[in-house]
């Protein structure tokens, strides 16, 4: 058996069927585990947590940590956006939505820091906050 395969548990492939049923892009550990809560569907918090982890080790779950405040996300990597491309990250500050941000303006400024400071930008862990447009106009629209 490969070092990286798992043995297929019923707890495994509920949370298989649950990422190939996704509607988001990304999904806390809680979102995971409250989702088969409210569904009456068994499955322990513990194991959650450690599918997770295998699955990300496995190479089928993309893990985003963005800071020390905000849970690790959670990524399909068969509807991942950022799967074989450079893709940014921009957080909201207010609604906390994280979004994937593929533009060429940003990997020239990854280029520029290779070639003229020889740092090597690591995409998958850069974010920018700031405010999205849905909370923007929400708050242009309070404030009239």
């Amino acid at each position: 058996m490969d070092s990286k395969s798992k043995y297929k548990t019923k707890q495994r492939t509920l949370l298989l069927e649950y990422f190939e049923n996704l509607e988001k892009d990304h999904v806390t550990a809680a979102d995971v585990y409250l989702y088969f809560k409210e569904n009456d569907i068994k499955i322990g918090q513990a194991t959650v947590y450690r599918q997770l982890e295998q699955m990300v080790d496995e190479g089928i779950l993309n893990k985003y940590t963005i800071d020390a405040n905000t849970p690790a996300c959670f990524e399909y990597i068969e509807k991942a956006k950022c799967h074989d491309d450079i893709c940014f990250h921009s957080k909201c500050e207010k609604c906390g939505k994280l979004m994937h941000l593929h533009c060429d303006e940003l990997k020239e400024i990854k280029k520029h820091l290779e070639k003229k400071h020889g740092f090597f930008l690591n995409t998958q862990r850069t974010v920018f906050y700031g405010v999205c447009e849905e909370c923007s106009e929400k708050n242009f629209n309070e404030k009239c």
